[in-house]
């Protein structure tokens, strides 16, 4: 593969994109993951399942950005907030993924994560139609995941915040599952 960024009518990359993501559990304390659709971010990998995930726009709220975000991706609202992680979490991309993946502009993303409860039905999840109905589709399948799965799920640069996340929310989690 040639490197991207030796493209002189490219900038390099710079910095980590501003993200969310959200770690939706069902009343079982499962996790909401999707199978992710092919894109530049999993080239050279097998497709993967991953919880929602996006960039926050200029000025926006990360609170706001992940219900959004959510919304978009999943068609999901019946929600409520349960825990933000305390610090953002940040993954590199690999080499080969520089220049082109995140439209070549990042080297990787910084992310602030967000535990949801889900208080809806599985009905009102709708991933084949962007509920904005201005984004592409993102994921080609959904599913609820056991928590200690997660990490298998999802491509191998993601693993060691997935790992984070699970960690710092498990506490929240566990109580969920006994109440």
């Amino acid at each position: 593969m040639t490197d991207r960024t030796d493209d002189p009518a490219r900038p390099a990359p710079r910095g980590y994109r501003p993200c969310v993501g959200a770690m939706v559990l069902n009343r079982s304390g499962r996790v909401w993951v999707g199978l992710r659709s092919d894109n530049a971010e999993h080239i050279g990998t097998t497709r993967r399942w991953q919880m929602p995930q996006g960039g926050i726009d200029p000025g926006e709220d990360p609170r706001a950005a992940v219900l959004r975000e959510l919304y978009e991706e999943t068609s999901i609202t019946s929600v409520a907030v349960l825990a933000e992680s305390a610090n953002w979490l940040r993954y590199d991309l690999p080499v080969d993924l520089v220049g082109v993946a995140l439209n070549g502009r990042y080297l990787g993303q910084k992310q602030k994560w967000f535990l949801l409860d889900f208080l809806g039905s599985d009905d009102e999840i709708d991933i084949a139609r962007p509920a904005d109905g201005a984004h592409e589709v993102e994921f080609d399948a959904w599913k609820w995941a056991e928590v200690e799965r997660l990490t298998e799920l999802i491509v191998p640069f993601k693993r060691s915040v997935y790992r984070e996340v699970v960690r710092e929310f498990a506490p929240l989690i566990e109580a969920r599952r006994r109440a």
